[in-house]
């Protein structure tokens, strides 16, 4: 059962109530004046992150990371839409309700880690907890020990931050970031200024805190550890390109994922109802975007066969599409939950695939192997019954 949210005013401040979202950006557009015109950095943006994911943000320069980044740190304002943080409509804040609600609810880590240099380590971890006024005076320092050897920098707190290494630094920022015990961090390019080792360990730390409890968001360059988040958001041109659609077509490059997403329809199926039937034609190319589907296939004077069960990110209709059009199995929304698909026409698949040779291919083989697979199961006989 979903779970129903509503909204109260606390202090002049919305609050929503029993939201499941951390993150909840609702058509989020950013226009900036310049003597060109406008620009459009955000350009409707909906992105939802639910507690304890940890989440990637990827694009270019000039994307729109950044920009997104500074909507959900409430940094800056959108032009228009709604960015809802931990339930709190932070789009309506004023300036010194910002200050307060950033120093309390959320965590950041800065590329340049950002560290006072006259201050200690352990007076740059401390820092925020005196600025939002949490904790008594007489715990600030014993929790900032604490969140430094967590970080493995015990026996560094009274250095100051030039006198240890890049990826010491990285790591007292990350303590700093915790300082408060925020449920959501943010980290800009966390790993941009560090060697290969430095790095993984920050890597490594994101981790812990997503097992601990906190939503992590990182903002990275580097495809890699991108693939090592639960999920990605790939940011082209201030849109955010589907995510299924990314998954199902990898070797689409931005530009062309951002055109599929563009072009996509979404439909939507109960539990158990049909698809594709069998033997009908078809016309378009489905990714899954929510929910499971069953690839069904009927055997003469025999009991169906489901071949395959597919989840978000998978497709089906690449083998009517470069053989005959005619579904070559029948297609369902799985009996336990309801579906919903994106659908590509097949000419505006052809489209895409004139400009993707790589992409064409992994769907041609991908159809040539499910071809094969359907072959086989449905040679096999049934189960006789025990006498």
């Amino acid at each position: 059962m979903p779970i129903t949210s509503s909204i109260s005013v606390m202090g002049g401040v919305k609050i929503m109530n029993n939201t499941p979202l951390v993150i909840d950006l609702r058509s989020v557009h950013k226009y900036y004046k310049s003597a060109a015109g406008d620009y459009h950095a955000l350009n409707d943006i909906d992105l939802q992150i639910r507690p304890g994911e940890f989440v990637s943000i990827i694009g270019k320069s000039g994307s729109g990371k950044s920009t997104l980044l500074n909507m959900i740190t409430g940094i800056d304002r959108p032009t228009q839409g709604e960015v809802w943080v931990n339930g709190t409509a932070i789009h309506d804040l004023s300036e010194n309700q910002l200050a307060v609600w950033r120093g309390d609810s959320v965590g950041i880590i800065f590329q340049f880690f950002q560290l006072l240099p006259a201050l200690s380590l352990l007076q740059n971890v401390m820092l925020p907890m005196e600025l939002a006024g949490k904790y008594a005076r007489n715990e600030r320092r014993d929790r900032a020990l604490q969140l430094l050897r967590s970080v493995d920098l015990a026996g560094q707190e009274h250095k100051l931050p030039s006198t240890v290494s890049g990826g010491q630094q990285q790591r007292a920022a990350v303590a700093r970031a915790l300082a408060n015990d925020p449920k959501l961090i943010i980290a800009d390019e966390p790993t941009g200024n560090l060697d290969s080792k430095s790095a993984e360990t920050i890597f490594s730390l994101f981790n812990q805190l997503v097992a601990d409890g906190k939503t992590v968001i990182v903002v990275t360059h580097d495809s890699s550890l991108a693939r090592r988040t639960h999920r990605t958001a790939l940011i082209t041109d201030g849109e955010i390109v589907n995510e299924y659609i990314a998954k199902a077509m990898p070797t689409l490059t931005p530009q062309q994922l951002l055109t599929v997403s563009h072009r996509v329809k979404p439909q939507s199926y109960e539990p158990g109802s049909m698809i594709l039937v069998e033997g009908k034609n078809s016309d378009n190319f489905f990714i899954i975007s929510k929910g499971t589907v069953d690839i069904v296939l009927p055997r003469p004077n025999q009991s169906d066969v489901i071949a395959l069960q597919l989840g978000p990110g998978k497709y089906f209709g690449e083998m009517e599409f470069f053989h005959e059009r005619r579904n070559k199995a029948s297609i369902r929304a799985s009996l336990n939950s309801a579906v919903e698909v994106l659908a590509l026409s097949y000419e505006m698949l052809t489209d895409i695939l004139n400009t993707s040779e790589p992409t064409r291919e992994a769907l041609r083989s991908a159809a040539e192997q499910h071809e094969k697979e359907n072959i086989s199961k449905r040679s096999v006989p049934s189960k006789k019954k025990a006498s």
